[in-house]
C-alpha cells in the first residue's frame, strides 16, 4: 500500500540491533509462521486476552484479522501501533503501543511477545527500549505504562530493568483462577535518566497528525 495514503506504513525504528515497523499483509506469512513456532509454554498463559490457545489455523486467522482491526479502527484519539520487529531480516517478535486522547493526555501503554526460539536473548528489553525512545523523545509524551501477571518474570525483570516504577495490582480470573496482575508506569523524567542515543526514528511525520499531534507544517 501507497504510504501517501497509509503513512504509517513508512514509519522505522532502529536500534543497532533490531528494526520496528508496522506490520503490512506481506509480512502476515512470516508472523504466522512465527506465531506457529510457539510464544509460550502450554502450561503458561502471560497474557489477559489468552489469544493463544486457539488452535491453528484458527489461530493465525484471528492473528491476521487483529492486525486489520488495528488498522480499520485507527482513531487519532484512539490508536494502537503494533510494530513487527526484525533481528537480522528475521521477524522474531512484536512490540504495541497503544493510546486514547494522547493529543491530551500525553500517556501511553505497551505490550509485546517474542517467538519462543528468540527468548531469553535481550530481544524483549531492547524492542520496549525502542518503542519508549519513540513515545518519550518522537510524540513527546509524559508517561507510560505496563503491566504484566505476577509469573511473568520476563516481562517484569525487562520493565524494571528499564526504570519503571510499581502502580498498583489487583487480581484477575485466568484460567478460571485467581492470578496477581501488576502494573508499572515510567515517568518522562526516569526515561530521561537512560535515554539511549542510538534509537534512530524515521518516517514519522507524514503521520504525525495520525497520532493526536497538531501538523507542524500549518
Amino acid at each position: 500500500m501507497s504510504t501517501d495514503l497509509w503513512p504509517l506504513f513508512g514509519l522505522r525504528i532502529t536500534t543497532p540491533r533490531l528494526a520496528l515497523r508496522p506490520l503490512q499483509d506481506a509480512d502476515f506469512d512470516e508472523m504466522c509462521a512465527l506465531i506457529a513456532g510457539g510464544i509460550h509454554p502450554p502450561d503458561v498463559m502471560p497474557f489477559t486476552f489468552p489469544w493463544t490457545e486457539l488452535e491453528p489455523p484458527e489461530l493465525q486467522r484471528q492473528a491476521m484479522q487483529y492486525h486489520w482491526r488495528q488498522r480499520a479502527e485507527w482513531k487519532a484519539d484512539n490508536w494502537t501501533l503494533d510494530l513487527g520487529v526484525w533481528e537480522g531480516g528475521r521477524l522474531v517478535g512484536q512490540q504495541g503501543i497503544m493510546a486514547k486522547q494522547f493529543g491530551t493526555l500525553r500517556e501511553v501503554m505497551s505490550g509485546s511477545w517474542v517467538g519462543m526460539p528468540h527468548q531469553g536473548h535481550g530481544i524483549g528489553k531492547e524492542m520496549r527500549a525502542a518503542v519508549l525512545h519513540f513515545a518519550f523523545e518522537t510524540l513527546g509524551a509524559g508517561r507510560a505504562r505496563t503491566e504484566a501477571f505476577a509469573d511473568n518474570g520476563a516481562s517484569l525483570a525487562v520493565t524494571r530493568s528499564l526504570g519503571y516504577r510499581p502502580n498498583g495490582d489487583e487480581y484477575q480470573v485466568r484460567r478460571d483462577r485467581p492470578a496477581h496482575f501488576l502494573r508499572f508506569v515510567l515517568e518522562r523524567a526516569e526515561w530521561v535518566e537512560r535515554r539511549r542515543d542510538d534509537v534512530r526514528v524515521e518516517g514519522f511525520e507524514p503521520c504525525r497528525t495520525m497520532f493526536g499531534l497538531p501538523d507542524d507544517t500549518a
